[in-house]
């Protein structure tokens, strides 16, 4: 990944404004959510929710648990993935209705996915070769999916999930 000091700044799919940074946590050291960027198998692995369709695995952060930790444990909750390696990539705050939300970006290697008995709130994985170009006009597709924040974190990123490395 490469280094940045951009910041950006625009509206959600509900018309919230939102803040996206690639600094080390600029909004806060300990953020209590997370959404999780996952390649497997050179594939995205993203998660079906029940409500909201197809996103990436991501939560709240519990009580005594870091943003990593909660990262972590939400990949295996909603996919059953087991992360080899997870790198922070952004962090970023919406300035919504019903309060501010600060949540951590994070990119995650998964090393195996194993099935089980509850995906929680989830469907379970959903392995993509590729994420469509306009997620925005996909019904298929999460609210989380439909703002700039995926947008610029794929471009941050990179080809990453590829077989070209």
């Amino acid at each position: 990944m490469k280094a940045t000091e951009k910041m950006y700044r625009f509206t959600d799919y509900y018309q919230n404004e939102v803040t996206l940074s690639f600094d080390d946590h600029p909004f806060s050291r300990s953020p209590k959510h997370v959404w999780v960027i996952c390649c497997y198998n050179n594939k995205w692995l993203l998660t079906k929710h029940k409500e909201r369709g197809l996103e990436f695995p991501g939560g709240k952060v519990e009580e005594n648990e870091t943003a990593k930790e909660a990262a972590v444990r939400e990949v295996k909750e909603e996919t059953g993935g087991t992360v080899e390696s997870i790198r922070y990539v952004a962090q970023y705050v919406v300035d919504g209705k019903g309060g501010t939300i600060i949540k951590n970006v994070y990119f995650a290697e998964i090393g195996e996915l194993v099935k089980q008995e509850t995906f929680y709130e989830t469907e379970g994985p959903v392995q993509l070769a590729r994420i469509p170009v306009n997620v925005r006009q996909n019904m298929q597709y999460s609210f989380i999916m439909k703002d700039d924040v995926l947008n610029h974190c794929m471009a941050f990123i990179g080809k990453e999930c590829q077989e070209d490395k």
